[in-house]
């Protein structure tokens, strides 16, 4: 009987691409897929950006060691990098290049996280798993790393300095994604920005025109981008994009000046404004999301407020809204002027709140539109499957498992306890 594995990701979509590369090399070394409870071996792909993602890591571990006495536990990834001594228990703990040759540590105990040096890009599995954890959109990493050293931020510590794809080799697995039936596809990193093509030279934008003529899947969604990155260019070419969809990530952080030259985000209020007002206009109905951190180390209320009335004045689709929280080894953990964990958490709600204003008024624009999606698997209340539009709004329908990865036209009816709710007009 062969072997059992369990791999629970937390963090990025990164990450996931990250998953499924293991997941596929301990396939190859004959070990098999299994659940928790029945597992040998319990890989945690972890992440470490915030002291919300270490206590998850906690918490897991000793609901594994509750559940699964004898499984071996193997925690990976960007946590063990950033913090290799910091093991919760952990049988085996793998950094950033050893997690990707994880099947060679399974009869191993201990800690063999490289030091901080130059991290590989892993090679690209042939695709045999399928899709990742039962969805229609696909993860696949072309880029990995980021070198900007934001003050709150670990990851340059975690993943090291940006590294690349070569445009062929990204191709060459797009075009492998559309033969297996992918219809969506999110080119994720760490910081995608910063693709490079060590061949031709050619950035991101280069890329993205590229895939324009190029056998793909038939929806090619980007993951975080950098406010920075966003010019003129950049706009003109998903605006005219028939390929990429009309929906964008934009780690803004704060609206307050002060509190950004602090956190060496290196734009300001104004500049958000003006690429917001250029987005909408260029492409109407984008879906414009933004992350904010409450709390960073001396925003006083002034410096609060002044976030909140500038994110009820723009654009935008919705929130990811984060309590700031202090890493070791950034700079941020060693300002003065700390907020109050209270302050941190009224602040948090109020922004949550203001999330969900403005995903509602989102979604009341596009009542009665009709849309198309591409549903996934999963049942949501019993009754319904789910899939989202090309700007990103999830769309429930009865479950009809023959839609399932299926491109799938859809008149978008009204809200049922918070779900966007749709009927089917047809397949395309």
């Amino acid at each position: 009987m062969s072997m059992k594995f369990f791999i629970h990701t937390t963090g990025c979509k990164a990450n996931q691409w990250d998953s499924y590369v293991m997941k596929n090399k301990l396939r190859d070394a004959g070990l098999a897929l299994s659940s928790l409870l029945h597992a040998d071996f319990i890989i945690i792909n972890a992440c470490t950006v915030t002291g919300g993602a270490e206590r998850d890591i906690r918490r897991f571990i000793n609901r594994c060691r509750r559940m699964n006495k004898t499984g071996k536990i193997i925690l990976a990834g960007c946590h063990s990098q950033a913090y290799p001594g910091s093991t919760f228990g952990a049988d085996i703990i793998l950094g950033q290049n050893e997690k990707f040759n994880v099947e060679k540590f399974l009869e191993k105990k201990g800690c063999f996280v490289e030091g901080r040096g130059e991290f590989s890009l892993e090679g690209i599995p042939a695709i045999t798993g399928g899709l990742q954890e039962g969805k229609t959109r696909f993860f696949f990493k072309i880029q990995d790393g980021c070198d900007k050293f934001c003050s709150y931020c670990i990851v340059p510590y975690a993943r090291g300095i940006p590294r690349s794809r070569p445009a062929g080799e990204v191709l060459e697995f797009l075009r492998d994604l559309k033969e297996k039936g992918i219809k969506e596809v999110v080119l994720t990193g760490i910081e995608i920005s910063a693709y490079h093509d060590s061949v031709t030279g050619s950035g991101l934008k280069g890329l993205l025109r590229t895939l324009e003529n190029h056998e793909t899947p038939e929806r090619i969604r980007l993951s975080s981008i950098d406010p920075l990155y966003i010019d003129n260019d950049f706009i003109d070419i998903v605006a005219s994009s028939k390929k990429i969809t009309k929906s964008l990530h934009i780690p803004l952080q704060s609206g307050s000046d002060r509190i950004l030259a602090l956190m060496k985000r290196n734009y300001t209020q104004a500049y958000i404004r003006k690429i917001l007002e250029r987005l909408n206009r260029k492409i109407p109905d984008i879906g414009i999301g933004m992350d904010v951190i409450a709390g960073f180390p001396t925003e006083d209320e002034k410096a609060f407020e002044e976030t909140c009335r500038f994110l009820e004045s723009i654009d935008i689709y919705y929130l990811h809204v984060f309590p700031f929280s202090a890493r070791a080894e950034t700079e941020a953990s060693l300002m003065e002027g700390s907020v109050t964990e209270s302050a941190k958490k009224q602040r948090v709600h109020e922004l949550k709140g203001l999330d969900t204003k403005k995903r509602q008024a989102f979604y009341q624009r596009f009542m009665g539109a009709d849309v198309l999606i591409i549903p996934e698997g999963k049942l949501y209340k019993g009754l319904y499957m789910r899939g989202y539009t090309d700007n990103y709004i999830p769309v429930h329908i009865p479950c009809e498992k023959t839609l399932e990865n299926k491109l799938v036209k859809v008149t978008i009816t009204g809200m049922d306890d918070g779900l966007v709710m749709g009927i089917v007009k047809g397949e395309m």
